[in-house]
């Protein structure tokens, strides 16, 4: 069956950054479904990512930093072909791994589920696919910034941060759209901008020691999944959460569940087993039946909306300028 994704005529209103460069094309033919909101959303950092953005005609945009410079891939998904633009010195390196974004190295045949909810999320998204980027910076800076804050705070520092100090994303890109800083950029941010964005000394600190062995962190992603998790936690400041959000994106690791999430735990928890109080141990029990594939099941449980009722409000953000 091939991939499948609504088409609307009228696209989105883009912005051409200076004088547009040539794009680059490339196109794919699709075996099996796709889905590239569920395959591409994890690249997405909040509802206003400045690195990413879907437009109404059915393309998906993505600001990156290649290893040779950044770039702009603009992915749609028609009558079974996956249609490719890319833009600027990074554009030949993102058509290159294009199926591999897009999980051409994924196996979605080799999760068996093992649970009625499971069975029944996978069933109704034939097209998830694990992406896997290649892109190690790309991922671990706004994974630190999601170090133990909310969601929203997270995301807002990772976009004023990119909005200052990213550069216009290459080609005819919508209004708005940054790449990332280097790492020397990333280096070279005033403490006081760091604060300004409601980053703590603790995580910024984190990502300044990994920017300065940028090099080394960038090599991972040519590691099997265990061995660049290892290669990350050498950095003081990222442990095993923060491997493990990282190596979900730039491998597409099928098997590499996060562990010391404040709310995964109880979600896997309460859709298997109605345990709302599930631990990290009790999670990971829970999911055994799916080793080698514990990361798909808990995606799958996340889409399948299954969640433990709140029993107290939301948490309210900190203000670390009060500090």
């Amino acid at each position: 069956m091939a991939g499948r994704f609504p088409q609307r005529p009228t696209p989105a209103p883009v912005r051409a950054v200076g004088r547009v460069p040539a794009s680059r094309a490339r196109c794919l033919p699709l075996e099996e479904p796709l889905d590239p909101a569920l395959t591409l959303g994890p690249l997405r950092r909040g509802p206003a990512d400045p690195t990413y953005r879907a437009t109404p005609d059915g393309s998906y945009w993505r600001a990156t930093r290649t290893p040779e410079g950044p770039g702009t891939l603009r992915v749609a998904v028609r009558n079974g072909v996956a249609e490719a633009e890319a833009w600027g010195p990074g554009a030949p390196w993102l058509l290159d791994r294009l199926p591999a974004l897009l999980g051409a190295e994924d196996d979605p045949a080799a999760f068996v589920p093992r649970h009625k909810l499971l069975a029944a999320v996978h069933r109704r998204r034939p097209g998830l696919r694990l992406v896997r980027t290649g892109l190690v910076l790309e991922s671990l800076i706004p994974s630190v910034l999601e170090q133990k804050v909310t969601t929203d705070e997270a995301f807002r520092a990772w976009r004023l941060l990119v909005r200052k100090y990213g550069e216009p994303a290459p080609g005819p890109a919508p209004d708005g759209m940054r790449v990332m800083p280097d790492a020397r950029a990333w280096s070279l941010i005033p403490s006081w901008e760091w604060h300004r964005a409601g980053v703590d000394d603790k995580r910024a600190s984190t990502i300044l020691r990994v920017c300065r062995v940028a090099r080394r962190m960038e090599e991972a992603a040519d590691m099997a999944p265990a061995e660049a998790r290892g290669r990350l936690e050498l950095v003081p400041g990222v442990g095993p959460w923060t491997s493990a959000e990282v190596v979900q994106r730039t491998h597409g690791a099928p098997d590499e569940v996060t562990t010391g999430d404040c709310h995964l735990p109880g979600i896997i928890g309460w859709a298997l087993a109605g345990d709302r109080t599930a631990d990290d141990t009790a999670m990971l029990g829970l999911l055994a039946p799916y080793a080698g594939q514990r990361h798909r099941a808990a995606r799958l449980i996340l889409l399948g909306g299954r969640v433990p009722p709140r029993r107290a409000p939301r948490m309210t953000p900190g203000n670390i300028a009060a500090l």
